[in-house]
């Protein structure tokens, strides 16, 4: 590889660091071409899966500010750039490597803070962005619910207490 294509190469890297909030490290050993398409498709469009060498990656994470991921970078290396939910990729990558155990996670990087695979597993356990977001929603709905409840059912019992002691004030005066 010519130093014009390592310098482009490593400027690519950087700006994908840069743009991503998250990086999870592969690696891909024994994978066909057309298995790697496949993960690419099953990571949609939320995920970015590139192939680099392991001293250009070391460079551009470097110059993007991540420092983390020097002891991950050993034996073939392949990266999935994380652009949108992170956990929605995750469960891609945990899926895919289920179904392709050649596929081996070796950890990642999450808006700076350094991830074992069992972090990034645990991570694919949760529930996406919009159902969380729906979840919470939802609950405090319900809480508001519960509030104008709360309200309504004041005027309602001082009511009922001004005609309960109206009707014994009327049974005492008689």
């Amino acid at each position: 590889m010519a130093k014009s294509e390592k310098t482009g190469a490593v400027a690519e890297l950087t700006s994908e660091f840069d743009s991503s909030s998250a990086a999870v490290l592969t690696e891909y050993r024994g994978l066909t071409v057309a298995q790697l398409k496949q993960l690419r498709v099953s990571l949609g469009g939320n995920a970015k899966f590139a192939v680099a060498k392991n001293t250009l990656t070391k460079i551009a994470a470097n110059n993007a500010g991540i420092t983390v991921l020097d002891g991950l970078l050993n034996g073939p290396t392949a990266i999935a750039f994380v652009k949108g939910d992170v956990v929605e990729a995750a469960k891609g990558l945990r899926e895919f490597a289920k179904a392709n155990p050649l596929l081996v996670i070796k950890g990642g990087v999450v808006d700076g803070k350094a991830m074992t695979p069992a972090e990034i597993s645990k991570l694919a356990d949760l529930e996406s962005r919009e159902v969380l977001l729906a979840k919470l929603a939802g609950a405090l709905k319900a809480k508001q619910s519960q509030a104008a409840a709360t309200f309504a059912a004041l005027p309602t019992q001082m009511a009922r207490l001004a005609e309960a002691l109206r009707v014994k004030r009327e049974e005492a005066g008689e």
